[in-house]
């Protein structure tokens, strides 16, 4: 159950061939994604478990699922951009449907992140799962 916006970006890792093109293009997500503002990286919104700091800002509305995210570390900042491009705009009812690793694992992304990242992933993921499970 992948939104258009994450089979854009799994369709894009499946051209590539090399896994630096494959890191650099998810900076390159990272880069494109809007900071989140100053006022909204409190400890609210900070994601525990990551090695680097990570912010959630859920924004669910009408029923439909939406986060604004942001870290320290670009390819975090990437990665944030792929779990919104997962998540952001289904219903709030099928987040928890959703399987994250399964979905990442298409990109290959499980094989090919420290233990360090992946833990991080899997806080964020939870993170995310909380919030659409409170809205």
């Amino acid at each position: 159950m992948a939104t258009a916006a994450f089979e854009e970006i799994a369709e894009t890792f499946a051209f590539l061939d090399d896994w630096e093109d494959r890191y650099r293009h998810v900076i390159d997500l990272g880069r494109a994604m809007p900071p989140l503002d100053e006022a909204l990286k409190v400890p609210a919104t900070k994601v525990t478990g990551c090695a680097s700091q990570v912010w959630l800002y859920p924004e669910p509305a009408g029923g439909i699922f939406q986060f604004r995210g942001d870290s320290d570390a670009m390819i975090v900042r990437g990665l944030i951009a792929i779990l919104g491009a997962l998540y952001n705009g289904i219903p709030v009812a099928k987040v928890g449907d959703v399987d994250a690793v399964a979905e990442l694992g298409r990109l290959g992304l499980n094989d090919h992140l420290s233990a360090q990242r992946s833990n991080g992933v899997r806080s964020i993921v939870a993170r995310i799962r909380e919030v659409a499970a409170r809205a």
